[in-house]
């Protein structure tokens, strides 16, 4: 690599380097407003609100999160197992829509976690 190069990657990797700092820093501010607004639609017990003229909506969804050992149990062979290697939720999903497992067989295998999403537009 020539010096002009190595300069404009140098240049490329500190840009790099600012804007994740960046990114890290905005994501840790969303979460802490996402947070409170949420904690003020449950204080408030909303799903829906109008703030000036924004738009929030607070969306409830539901998610399995799976126990790895009773996951490991409920499986009918090593080659399932190994196909998953972990408690994959996506995966498992796929696997109970193609009809390789079965919702029964699972059931105890999982806790379901209430989670909520927020939904902010502008009118």
């Amino acid at each position: 690599m020539n010096q002009r190069s190595v300069r404009k990657l140098n240049e490329k990797v500190r840009s790099y380097f600012r804007l994740k700092k960046k990114q890290k820093e905005i994501e840790q501010e969303l979460a802490k407003l996402r947070e409170e607004i949420l904690a003020h639609c449950a204080e408030n017990d909303t799903k829906s609100a109008e703030f000036g003229s924004y738009i929030v909506k607070v969306i409830p969804h539901r998610r399995k999160e799976y126990d790895e050992a009773k996951l490991f149990e409920a499986l009918p062979d090593l080659e399932l197992w190994r196909l998953l290697s972990s408690p994959d939720t996506a995966k498992i999903a796929n696997l109970v829509n193609l009809n390789v497992l079965t919702e029964e067989r699972l059931k105890d295998t999982f806790n379901v976690k209430e989670v909520s999403y927020l939904q902010v537009e502008r009118k």
